[in-house]
């Protein structure tokens, strides 16, 4: 290294080095912004392209649409992980860019069902599992292509920069989407304008491949395919080797899981437990974690330069502590300063299922296709889908279910007698005559009641703790593997946590919720993880600061 060099690097990061962060850091954006759109317009999804079923299966199938991309995401880190490995940092840059943009922009053109049949919901699917694969080689390729770029001592301070674009990729579409849906009003834009935030992705397509055009290959690619020391074979040498395979188990069982579901905790369960669980209104919810989002942002660099001087596992460790000891807290908090007046009700006046258990069935229906029959069964759903907490109290056999809120008793009904309508009718009009009466908030939570900024605060504190975790761990990552196979190495275990812990933690906590009757019980999902994650780090991860990656 000169002394011009290392005066820069000691002055900041160099113009070379701020031209390939925000280069790698803007075509990743726009991935992320591409990728999050579908779970933000998932019913207008629905009503176009799974018009056929009913609408809470064609939700539910939209849902499984957004998880079939992140099911792909590992295949993805393989495919374009080799190819990277092979072939170029740059080159792969371009084809996942190209495959990621073009399937969104062709999701904004696609035919409804009532145009094309079931063809709709195939090409739909179809174009999702692109959008996975591409997502699959994008991140880690950038990640690797910056650290490459980075002087040993600021690696987790550069790559933070990647690593903050998945939050901003989702900012960048809930600020497209929520003036397009105030301008156009909710008719058109569930008619068409939804389509919008996908056919302009053409322009984000164009502009990032401009920008990656005129990006150089790695130095560190260009020097070991100099000295010949390339990998012919990256997927042979990653999983095929037992040190290799040894470093992936340890990073995709031990290490990330924890960093997958506390980020996505922060980023999606918090908009979801604001809007359906505490009744919040959506534009004001999504508003809120808006601002979080923005006042948090910088957390990732700063946390990847805490990493930097006291080390990886330090930083996420502590993360994963913090996030197992207040997650769980902060969600209460959340109720409180959201929604005083059911956090009163549910101490003061609990709600119990008094019915035989053998009526009961697991309330949670991914498919859609259950139908829940019994008297426990239409008790439970008409609590849940209030978004209430209940307690379950056994009855004797054969006894036909009821729901107490406080002393007051309402009887349930069996959903296939032939008076069904009618009972349900009734059912509803008491248990709400009985909320009411008991102080529960009836509908949207009083706008004139919600704390917005003890609430921002709060996501902050979740936010944080995403951003605590994320940055250390993939930078761990990377460093724990040669140049010749990295791309693949890293590449495959982030996104298998990321998929199959991140993101499917919305399903497992929702069954978690459903099966106790407690809103705050799927939050042990997380919490665990986070826990058991800790353990297992500081048993099996080593520290990975100031390695040389050039080396192995």
């Amino acid at each position: 290294m000169t002394h011009v060099e290392t005066m820069t690097q000691a002055q900041g990061i160099s113009r070379r080095d701020r031209k390939v962060i925000l280069a790698a850091s803007l075509g990743t954006v726009f991935e992320f912004y591409d990728f999050f759109l579908i779970g933000l317009v998932a019913t207008e999804i629905a009503k176009a392209f799974f018009s056929g079923v009913n609408p809470t299966a064609g939700f539910i199938f939209t849902l499984l649409g957004f998880a079939a991309g992140f099911m792909l995401r590992p295949f993805g880190a393989i495919v374009f992980g080799r190819l990277g490995d092979l072939v170029g940092r740059k080159y792969t840059f371009l084809v996942t860019i190209v495959l990621m943009g073009g399937s969104t922009f062709l999701i904004g053109l696609l035919p409804a069902y009532a145009t094309i049949g079931v063809a709709a919901p195939i090409a739909f699917v179809a174009m999702r599992m692109l959008q996975g694969l591409a997502l699959g080689g994008e991140f880690g390729g950038a990640m690797v292509y910056v650290a490459e770029h980075a002087p040993s001592d600021r690696r987790a301070t550069y790559t933070a920069w990647i690593i903050m674009t998945a939050a901003i990729g989702f900012l960048l579409a809930v600020a497209v989407i929520i003036p397009l849906r105030l301008a156009l009003g909710a008719d058109a834009f569930a008619l068409w304008g939804w389509r919008v935030p996908f056919i302009i992705s053409i322009v984000l397509l164009g502009v990032s491949l401009w920008i990656r055009l005129r990006l150089d290959e790695s130095p560190e690619f260009k020097r070991m395919k100099a000295e010949g020391k390339a990998s012919k074979s990256p997927l042979a040498e990653t999983f095929g080797t037992w040190r290799y395979v040894k470093v992936i188990i340890v990073a995709a069982l031990c290490i990330l899981p924890a960093q997958a579901v506390i980020w996505y905790t922060g980023q999606f369960y918090t908009l979801f437990f604001l809007t359906k669980v505490l009744k919040v209104e959506n534009l004001s919810a999504n508003m809120m974690l808006i601002i979080a989002t923005v006042l948090t942002a910088p957390l990732y660099v700063v946390f990847g330069k805490l990493s930097d001087r006291i080390g990886r596992k330090p930083v996420y460790i502590a993360g994963y502590l913090l996030a197992a000891l207040v997650t769980i807290p902060t969600f209460h908090g959340l109720t409180h300063f959201a929604n005083p007046a059911l956090e009163r009700a549910q101490a003061n006046t609990p709600i119990t299922i008094v019915a035989d258990p053998n009526d009961c069935s697991f309330q949670f229906n991914p498919l859609g296709t259950s139908k829940f029959t019994t008297s426990c069964d239409v008790g439970i759903n008409a609590v849940a889908n209030l978004g209430l907490n209940y307690q379950s109290q056994d009855a004797a056999a054969g006894t036909v279910a009821s729901v107490k809120v406080g002393d007051r008793v309402i009887a349930s009904y069996a959903a296939d007698a032939a008076d069904a309508a009618s009972q349900k009718t009734r059912l509803e009009a008491e248990l709400k005559q009985a909320l009411a009466e008991a102080g529960y908030p009836v509908g949207s939570a009083d706008p004139e009641s919600v704390n917005s900024p003890a609430i921002i605060a709060l996501l902050c504190v979740l936010l944080a703790l995403g951003a605590m975790v994320f940055a250390p761990t993939t930078t761990s990552l990377l460093e724990m593997f040669p140049s010749r196979i990295r791309y693949t190495a890293m590449s495959f275990p982030y996104h298998l946590s990321a998929a199959w812990f991140g993101g499917f933690l919305p399903a497992t906590a929702f069954a978690i919720v459903a099966a106790t009757g407690n809103v705050y019980s799927g939050l042990y999902y997380p919490v665990s993880i986070a826990a058991a994650c800790m353990v297992l780090s500081l048993l099996f991860a080593r520290e990975t600061r100031g390695t040389d990656i050039s080396k192995g």
